[in-house]
């Protein structure tokens, strides 16, 4: 088996919410006065170990502030550990918050060419992509418009249509199936079972346990930022639902 992303002893603490909307002014002010104090920070990904192998389908299952889109985006690059290894093999295609990469001034053909461009392909290549892209996000009508003038569900259709379909080495998705009418997301599931049939390594962070058990190789249980079981899918939503039943996870009965 060929090994494309492993995580060592990797750790994130990050400023809490209160702290980040402490602005500059009362910072100032309570220097001052004598009052300031360090930013409190929070643990939210504890010491993780984690080895994903070539073509290898894993979701990530957990509570909401359980740490899995933080550990989606770490793996990703968009946030930096504290301390720890991440190693990845291979071009990422992240579908984590669908369209937060665009450039709002940018035409959607220019967005397109450039999302392909950062992730490894051609200029070239990207143009001749354009076409199927638009018409699979029904955007057609829209290509030469900023980005800017489309709903946030346009912009979230055009970031699963370009991700999807230049068919990166591994794909994270984070509840990106949820995203759309009915009749996207049935055209986002046939995309999903052919991404699913490749050699693509899928890691995917869900609340539909039973789209995990059905699609995934193995499952992670995270809890507060530590990895509570992974193993075989059946086994790791097993204990999952055992704490759900036993309240042992705070908030887990919500998410179901």
């Amino acid at each position: 088996m060929i090994e494309v992303i492993r995580l060592d002893q990797v750790s994130l603490w990050r400023r809490t919410q209160e702290e980040f909307s402490y602005d500059l002014k009362k910072t100032v002010l309570s220097m001052l006065e004598g009052k300031y104090r360090q930013p409190s920070k929070k643990l939210i990904l504890d010491k993780i170990d984690l080895t994903v192998n070539c073509g290898e389908k894993i979701g990530i299952i957990g509570s909401n502030g359980s740490g899995k889109s933080t550990l989606l985006k770490v793996i990703t690059g968009i946030l930096q550990p504290s301390s720890g290894q991440i190693r990845v093999k291979g071009e990422i295609a992240p579908l984590i918050e669908l369209g937060a990469g665009f450039d709002g001034e940018l035409s959607v053909i220019d967005n397109i060419i450039l999302y392909g461009v950062m992730l490894g392909f051609s200029r070239q290549e990207m143009k001749g992509r354009v076409g199927s892209i638009l018409d699979f996000a029904d955007l057609t009508d829209y290509e030469l418009s900023p980005v800017k003038a489309l709903s946030s569900g346009m912009t979230a259709r055009l970031g699963f249509a370009i991700a999807t379909d230049v068919e990166p080495d591994i794909l994270i998705l984070d509840e990106v199936l949820s995203v759309g009418d009915e009749s996207f997301k049935n055209k986002c599931q046939k995309r999903m079972d052919k991404l699913w049939g490749n050699n693509t390594t899928i890691l995917v962070v869900s609340h539909g346990l039973e789209f995990i058990q059905q699609s995934c190789d193995r499952a992670i249980w995270l809890d507060r930022g530590k990895i509570r079981f992974a193993g075989n899918t059946d086994e790791t939503i097993h204990h999952y639902l055992t704490a759900v039943q036993q309240g042992s996870d705070i908030g887990l009965q919500t998410h179901l």
